[in-house]
């Protein structure tokens, strides 16, 4: 990543980013996550409230965190790189608390770029406070495929 990423278009737009997910990746609906911004290696998604997130106390579950994480640093490769066909090579989440009640915020940023990707995302409460999580992630890039 270069200093001046902040001064560069993004490979993707929100809505370029939308429309893949829909064609590609139809399954990342089950999230409802809203992407509120994608950058040169950084993107920002909201999990939304949704009771259909919780476990058990009212604590949105893991496997939930874990999904828009994913989302999240995938956004910020493909902002980052423009390639649509990265894949998650690893993913590794430290739990740092319990979730309260309400959205989640990820915020994605990639570390590296090159055939392997590095990123990390931190996942906050929307309505503030302390990270809920840590998330260390790795991304293959394959070659682009030829139209």
């Amino acid at each position: 990543m270069h200093s001046n990423a902040s001064a560069q278009t993004p490979a993707i737009t929100v809505a370029g980013f939308e429309q893949l997910l829909q064609t590609h990746h139809p399954f990342s609906a089950i999230l409802g996550a809203e992407i509120l911004e994608i950058g040169v290696g950084t993107a920002t998604l909201l999990l939304p409230d949704d009771a259909a997130h919780q476990r058990l106390g009212g604590i949105v579950a893991g496997p939930m965190l874990m999904g828009l994480a994913d989302l999240a640093l995938y956004a910020a490769i493909v902002g980052a790189t423009g390639n649509a066909e990265a894949v998650t090579a690893s993913l590794s989440i430290n739990f740092l608390r319990k979730t309260p009640p309400g959205g989640v915020l990820a915020h994605a940023r990639v570390l590296k770029t090159g055939r392997t990707c590095a990123g990390d995302v931190t996942l906050v409460p929307a309505v503030g406070g302390e990270p809920v999580a840590q998330v260390i992630s790795t991304w293959g890039l394959p070659a682009a495929r030829k139209p």
